[in-house]
């Protein structure tokens, strides 16, 4: 039962296979990414892995830097955005806090983990499905400075999209 239930996820990856020797599915890697951010169900990693395999391969009509930049600016932006959503939701979770001490002192510590590792725990959750969605989403709900988190984000962002288009593309070699 649990197999047909996520059998939707092994046809969009074979889609997605089928898909990736056109110009137009930079816009899904770009697409993707961005709602990966948002929505962690969405396969942002097999998406970019999948790009750099067909650039090995000859099948893409584009390079591997624009699977890079296309991976990177949509994951960039939609971390930006689930940020943003953090940031609307924070005064709910101020005033929850205020009614509830405990509930203030776990927002008080993930708060002070974001401040003190934050900049690595968002390298290293841009690797993490879901991680990430919850890291960006935390970053806005405690309030940590835009620039530092769009500077984190940025470099995270470039990291994952550089790794995981460049190892498919290295993997993807004796396929020609």
């Amino acid at each position: 039962m649990l197999a047909g239930t996520f059998s939707w996820v092994t046809d969009l990856t074979d889609a997605l296979g089928d898909w990736a020797s056109n110009w137009w599915f930079l816009g899904a890697v770009f697409a993707i990414a961005f709602f990966d951010s948002i929505i962690p169900i969405v396969p942002s990693e097999t998406t970019v892995i999948i790009a750099g395999v067909a650039v090995s391969t000859g099948e893409a009509p584009y390079s591997l830097w624009m699977v890079i930049v296309c991976g990177a600016v949509g994951a960039f932006l939609g971390d930006n955005t689930a940020y943003g959503i953090g940031r609307g939701f924070a005064t709910r979770f101020e005033r929850r806090a205020e009614r509830k001490p405990k509930f203030a002192a776990r927002l008080a510590w993930a708060a002070e983990q974001i401040r003190e590792r934050g900049g690595l725990l968002l390298i290293t959750a841009r690797f993490i499905p879901g991680g990430r969605t919850v890291l960006t989403l935390s970053s806005g709900i405690t309030r940590q400075p835009r620039l530092w988190f769009v500077s984190w984000v940025a470099i995270a962002c470039t990291i994952w999209a550089s790794y995981a288009a460049g190892l498919a593309y290295v993997v993807g070699q004796p396929f020609k």
